[in-house]
């Protein structure tokens, strides 16, 4: 046995790293959770040099979207500069050969983990959120079979109970990311790790989501112009962080999201979430030119 017998001859990768195949794959099951928003769609998740779990799902929706044409943005907690952030829209560029920028407005895809930027989105454009687990009835039925019945029922009254217990037993719904959400009256969804402060943004956006597990298998979508309503009772209204009054220790911005940040003498400060949007802040104050877009918040309310 020689070497030459357990190689085979080199061959390109296919545009886009994913196989033609996959695409295809990926690209029905997309159009299937277009027409109808917040189901789950199942699919064969492919292997990416990532490990599973890191924005697997997220990835392979985007590089089936990706064009050479196409302008990609990816973030992580909000930060452009985070490792895994900056190693994923490296990675799409070169498989794809798409630009790469930080900033949201000048973006035609924007791939995400746990957040949504502050700045609004266009109908042009097309956001894509990593999801660990879409399953947002996992908590209440582990048994898939049972759970994707459910669905088929709309019985979400085990979902309804536990945010009733938590009403009695802590005087206030505690569930943070992740909040249970309705889409288009019918199929209640996990919106992502987003915090609540997020979800709000979702509702009759401008903009095309998917969002995409690839460790599970499923992705579903929220079209646009489409109602993302939170499971709420009527007299217990939907609350989100109460960040309206902070300040970010750097750009000087106020009423967005924040990151806490404790320190070492006690305390703690805050920066701004969307680091592009600190960074836009801070290019103004020094006079440089620079487009800030029109945001979903203004002094910590919303109103989009």
């Amino acid at each position: 046995m020689s070497l030459a017998t357990l190689t085979k001859d080199w061959a390109a990768t296919s545009y886009g790293f994913l196989d033609a195949s996959a695409k295809r794959e990926l690209r029905r099951k997309m159009l299937k959770a277009i027409a109808v928003p917040g189901c789950q769609m199942p699919y064969a998740s492919r292997e990416v040099p990532m490990a599973r779990g890191w924005g697997t799902g997220g990835l392979q929706v985007t590089l089936t979207l990706v064009n050479p044409t196409s302008v990609v943005k990816v973030i992580d907690q909000g930060a452009d500069d985070g490792v895994n952030a900056a190693s994923i829209r490296r990675f799409i560029s070169r498989v794809s050969g798409a630009s790469e920028t930080w900033d949201t407005l000048g973006a035609s895809i924007v791939q995400s983990r746990h957040r949504i930027p502050e700045e609004m989105m266009r109908e042009d454009q097309i956001l894509v959120l990593q999801v660990p687990n879409p399953e947002p009835l996992r908590g209440v039925e582990p048994n898939i079979s049972i759970a994707r019945q459910m669905h088929a029922d709309a019985d979400y009254g085990k979902l309804w109970l536990t945010l009733y217990e938590q009403i009695v037993r802590k005087g206030r719904i505690m569930q943070g990311a992740s909040y249970p959400s309705m889409v288009n009256g019918r199929h209640v969804m996990t919106p992502s790790p987003i915090p609540r402060w997020d979800v709000p943004k979702l509702n009759m956006a401008r903009h095309l989501t998917f969002l995409s597990a690839g460790r599970e298998k499923r992705l579903h979508a929220v079209p646009p112009y489409t109602r993302v309503e939170p499971l709420v009772f009527s007299d217990r209204p939907y609350l989100v962080e109460d960040h309206a009054d902070l300040t970010c220790r750097r750009s000087g911005v106020q009423g967005f999201f924040m990151n806490e940040l404790p320190q070492d003498g006690g305390g703690s400060v805050f920066e701004v979430s969307d680091s592009n949007l600190g960074i836009k802040a801070l290019n103004k104050t020094e006079g440089a030119p620079t487009e800030i877009g029109e945001t979903w918040y203004r002094n910590g309310e919303y109103s989009a």
